[in-house]
This record gives structure tokens, sequence and C-alpha cells, in this order.
């Protein structure tokens, strides 16, 4: 194992975000799964793994639909971690690919690389959250 130890955090103005719910039509559904990653403190003990490096594919990204996160990995070894709420009506995410995070419900993408909006109806980025890389695993380091 890696002794290496990486934790994630991106925010921003931008990253703060309540859902506008506008429409309330629902929590969008979805099986794919991706997040950004920040670098900084080691994890704590009570942070949970995730994933693993191996499960997100470069390029894209994996979402957690029960975590309500989407890590993604823009460039090969370069983790984030986003919030997988659409910032637009609350809809959960439903896909990672061409470089966005999609979200069905109204046809809002989300870069992979910062959660910026790259396609509305959402005005709002993704909100980051906080993830470890240690060796090849990928730890939540939600905080209390």
């Amino acid at each position: 194992m890696n002794a290496r130890r990486r934790t994630v955090l991106t925010a921003g103005a931008a990253a703060l975000v309540t859902g506008c719910g506008s429409s309330g039509d629902g929590d969008g559904g979805g099986t794919e799964e991706s997040s950004p990653v920040a670098s900084g403190s080691p994890s704590a003990p009570g942070d949970a793994e995730l994933t693993t490096t191996a499960d997100i594919p470069a390029g894209g990204g994996k979402i957690f639909k029960d975590r309500k996160v989407v890590v993604t990995q823009p460039a090969a070894g370069e983790f984030n971690a986003f919030s997988a709420v659409c910032t637009h009506a609350g809809c959960i995410v439903s896909s990672v690919s061409d470089g966005t995070i999609d979200c069905a419900c109204h046809g809002s993408r989300f870069s992979i690389e910062d959660g910026a909006v790259e396609q509305g109806p959402a005005t709002r980025a993704l909100p980051a959250e906080r993830i470890t890389v240690e060796g090849d695993s990928i730890r939540l380091t939600r905080g209390a």
C-alpha cells in the first residue's frame, strides 16, 4: 500500500449551493457514480471507504447515489468529489460521460473538473465534497 496520503477539498463561493426547488419533480435516479478530490490532511479515523481508484475511470467518474456524492478523475491520478444533488431542482445526477456530470431531470450538465455548470437550467456549481486518497483507497471525509 502506498503510504502517501492526499485529501482534497475544492470549494468556492460557487460551490455553496441550495436547490432552487422550482419544479420539485423527484430525485432523478441514475446508476453511475462520480466526484472531485483535493489534497491536504490525512484521513480521520471515522472516514468511510467509498471506493478504489481503479473504480473511477480516467476522464469520467462514478455516482454513489446512496451517499449523494460523485467522484471524478478528470486526468489520470487526479480525483475530485462533488455533491450528487443537482443545484437546479434537487434531483440526484444520473450519469457521468463526455467530461460532464449529467442530470436527467432537466438536462443540466456539470464539469468533472470543478463542478461548474456547463449547461443549464442549473445556475450554480455542484458543491465540492472532501475525499482522501491513500494508496488505491478513496475515502469520503465529511466533517462532523
